[in-house]
């Protein structure tokens, strides 16, 4: 009697109409954007903050590292947080908390401080995406999907494209603690009406917590997340510690996935969604979509900064040509893929194409000596192809499967997403450097008398300083330009996958009542 699963929940109709749904899809983009622009934002602002804080390098990294290993250990739960809680008073205390937890980050005046606030932070934001993507599908009826999901991708990929240049214009004219501020107004009007005006799509129940499934998914996460932040830091496997976490998640990985499919009655963490094709083939696609997107935001801004010299407003502002494409392509996607004429695989393949081919574009075009207008052509393809990815994977995911299993693969979706972020910047940050040691190799080859030009500067006196640097700065430019072309190998390599999705040209209209069980 005790094992005997809960009684299925009541179910409700979700879908609004007029202006509640107007009033309720840009509460839920208020908060998607609060948290999306949060993942990008303070990088822009970190060397500040370290300087005003006297946070060493490694100090000031775990402002970062400590919000992603706690959004990413709760990106999973949120499903059984939305059962046990009932997803409006949960969406609710997310967003009020990260809101809170924005303004004691913006207020802290010690490193330590900050790390505290901003794992809080990570904590209450990691279930913001996969929550927001699950409601606001329910909010519209099911013929509306495309829109649904066009409108919701307006926050989540919108939102890191604008980070830098938001940061870096906070950053410039006011102070590094408004990278943290600007979310109090938008966090309390989100909060404000998903707590008044959301209807739950049943009762919260009680549902066992899973406490052996949460030690091993914080275990193996958590310890992941470790090792791709502090990885290149300390020298990956050179470094015991490393290693030791490295053991921790597969390990811990390995043992969460057995218990969850073999022994959990209730599992905290239902790894049996990926049965579904759609669902894990598009959870793979969607880490190549976190990986382009994050991965090029986090080193785009360290070249034109470092090699160009561009400011961080200027730096920004590039970066927001693509996110004003991907806001404006987004709009034709939605219609595409919601008319029944288009096979959404076929946006896909146009997406993936463009923005393949505009990282390939990027590493043509990465030297010490390019400017402003050489990048914006790429930016615009790339902002273009990033619009036709999320929606189409979106319907694709969600289309068609049973009410219970929306937030379970949107939270697969969100946390491929992180991940697909996470592993990017760590494989990109890693390659940078070796390529940087290697291409400095490779041109000191050059650096003999015998050469005509460094002879010719030899004559002029040029100090020898100066020439290394020349030398290193061409090296850097040349492992930046290595970095884009990875990325988009890494995009043609994973494209195939959108095979695996299903073929669905419509989407049938039909009354949804939607239940959590």
């Amino acid at each position: 009697m005790a094992n005997r699963p809960p009684a299925p929940a009541a179910q409700y109709d979700t879908v609004e109409t007029g202006g509640s749904r107007v009033l309720i899809t840009a509460a839920i983009i208020a908060a998607t954007l609060m948290q999306t622009l949060d993942t990008t934002i303070v990088n822009v602002a970190l060397p500040i903050i370290q300087g005003n804080l006297g946070a060493t390098i490694d100090e000031g990294a775990w402002v970062v590292t400590g919000y992603i290993i706690s959004a990413v250990i709760v990106i999973p739960l949120t499903p059984w947080l939305q059962i046990r809680f009932g997803r409006r008073q949960y969406y609710s205390a997310a967003i009020i908390g990260f809101t809170i937890a924005s303004v004691l980050c913006g207020s802290a005046s010690s490193i330590e401080q900050l790390i505290l606030w901003r794992v809080v932070q990570g904590a209450f934001g990691g279930g913001l995406i996969a929550t927001a993507q699950a409601t606001i599908r329910d909010t519209f009826p099911k013929d509306k999907i495309g829109l649904s999901q066009g409108l919701f991708s307006l926050g989540a990929i919108v939102g890191p494209a604008v980070g830098p240049t938001l940061g870096g214009w906070l950053t410039d004219n006011f102070s590094w603690n408004w990278v943290f501020f600007v979310n109090v107004v938008p966090g309390a009007f989100a909060g404000a009406v998903i707590l008044t005006r959301l209807k739950n799509p049943g009762d919260p129940r009680r549902v066992p917590l899973d406490v052996t499934g949460l030690a091993l998914l914080i275990v193996g996460l958590g310890s992941l997340q470790y090792v791709l932040d502090e990885g290149q830091r300390n020298d990956w496997f050179n470094d015991p510690l490393i290693s030791g976490f490295a053991i921790a998640s597969v390990c811990g990985l390995i043992a969460f996935a057995y218990w969850e499919l073999f022994v959990a009655r209730q599992p905290v963490v239902d790894l049996r969604v990926l049965r579904y094709p759609q669902i894990a083939a598009g959870s793979v696609l969607a880490l190549s979509v976190g990986a382009t997107l994050y991965g090029a935001i986090v080193i785009f801004p360290q070249y034109v900064q470092g090699i160009l010299g561009f400011t961080a407003t200027l730096s920004g502002e590039l970066i927001f040509v693509r996110a004003i494409f991907i806001a404006a392509g987004t709009p034709l996607v939605v219609r595409l893929a919601t008319s029944g004429k288009v096979d959404t695989r076929i946006l896909l393949v146009f997406g993936f194409l463009l923005v393949g081919f505009s990282q390939l574009a990027f590493a043509h075009i990465t030297t010490s000596a390019s400017d402003f207008g050489t990048f914006v052509l790429p930016n615009i393809a790339c902002g273009l192809g990033l619009s036709m990815l999320f929606v189409p994977i979106s319907i694709a995911i969600l289309n068609g499967l049973p009410p219970p299993m929306i937030p379970k693969a949107s939270s697969f979706q969100s946390l491929s997403m992180q991940l697909g972020g996470s592993i990017s910047t760590a494989m990109l940050v890693t390659l940078l450097d070796r390529r940087s040691a290697f291409h400095q190799d490779v041109l000191a080859q050059y650096i003999q008398p015998a050469y005509a030009p460094l002879a010719s500067l030899l004559a002029r006196h040029v100090p020898a300083g100066a020439i290394y640097a020349v030398v290193a700065r061409e090296a850097s430019a040349m492992s930046f330009a290595d970095c884009q072309f990875a990325l988009g190998i890494v995009v043609f390599a994973l494209m195939p996958l959108v095979l695996f999705l299903p073929k669905r040209r419509n989407i049938p209209a039909a009354p949804v009542t939607i239940a959590l069980e």
